[in-house]
């Protein structure tokens, strides 16, 4: 283990700032940025992101051996949840083990960010696949989430159980269609058909800039953070314990895919960070949808403030520096 690659990334900026949010909160500092704000800043990153994804598939071309990775990701989103729910329903029931499922099956796309501006400080490429990833990742682990609940005779709002129907196309639209999921995959789109002039164009908005706002949207997500764990410490040890278990056993999982499928070392990262994630926005959103019995006081605290936290100060350089060890990078 690289332990100078873990200090280091501890002392970078975007981490820093994170934990200056954490001790505002834990100090009860009257520190806080308006929600408008916040949104703004999200909506930037994932505008960024996502122009910087399209414009690096486009550099690479478009071909079959890019569809291997974006499958694998499906497929790791719409599995993860299963043994999730297995391990979880006896000890918190069907409703709380199927959202806690659907939210370590989905991703994190600010952890993701986190993961491609380390990537860049350090000079490691990688590719727009990941980006298209990230989107198509977040959806079928809420929808598998959905039906685990259902199966273990969970009333779901818009199922086959009576209620009215609208419930299943809400969570269609939610999942699909809701406003960062479609910016991230639109400014894609326009960064692949652009290409390397569209980029060009917007390089002196996306890419000077993104570090400075990134740190001021972690610093707010550290406010936040900071105000759920008393909620989780309420949960009990086991799931605090699981919350960073999760990730550390879905990274090596992810890595051996990533080995097997033959992945450049950055963009084995990047797609270990989605793995190994959870997600804290989209996932609520359609539980509070579709599941409203799930309690929200156990997922959402156990994602935000105890596995993202993990992932963004520790887990992304410790997930690299086993990367490079398995990949034989000097």
């Amino acid at each position: 283990m690289d332990l100078e690659l873990i200090l280091g990334n501890l002392l970078t900026p975007p981490v820093l700032f994170f934990a200056l949010g954490m001790a505002a909160t834990l100090l009860r500092s009257d520190l806080e940025i308006p929600q408008a704000v916040t949104r703004g800043l999200s909506l930037y990153l994932l505008f960024a992101i996502g122009m910087h994804g399209g414009a690096e598939l486009a550099r690479a071309g478009f071909s079959l051996d890019a569809l291997t990775p974006l499958m694998a990701g499906i497929a790791a989103s719409a599995i993860v949840p299963v043994p999730t729910f297995l391990l979880l329903r006896k000890r918190l029931g069907g409703a709380d083990a199927a959202a806690i499922a659907a939210t370590y099956g989905s991703i994190s796309a600010v952890t993701f960010i986190t993961a491609a501006s380390f990537l860049d400080d350090r000079g490691v490429g990688w590719s727009g696949t990941m980006v298209a990833a990230m989107a198509l990742m977040e959806s079928p682990a809420i929808l598998v989430g959905v039906v685990l609940a259902r199966r273990a005779g969970v009333k779901v709002v818009g199922g086959d159980n009576g209620d009215n129907g609208n419930g299943s196309s809400s969570l269609l639209r939610e999942a699909f269609l809701n406003g960062p999921v479609f910016l991230l995959v639109g400014s894609l789109i326009i960064g692949a058909v652009s290409g390397e002039k569209g980029w060009d164009s917007v390089k002196p908005f996306v890419h000077d800039p993104f570090k400075g706002v990134l740190c001021l949207f972690l610093l707010d997500m550290g406010l936040i953070a900071a105000r759920r764990l008393s909620a989780l410490k309420k949960s009990g040890a086991f799931l605090v314990g699981y919350s960073v278990g999760a990730p550390l056993v879905h990274a090596a999982i992810a890595i051996g895919v990533a080995r097997l499928l033959d992945l450049a070392p950055g963009d084995a990262l990047l797609f270990t960070v989605l793995c190994a994630s959870a997600s804290y926005i989209a996932v609520p959103a359609a539980i509070r949808l579709t599941v409203p019995q799930a309690n929200p006081s156990l997922f959402l605290p156990m994602s935000l403030a105890m596995t993202f936290p993990f992932n963004v100060a520790l887990g992304i350089p410790l997930y690299m520096s086993v990367i490079e060890s398995i990949w034989g990078v000097a």
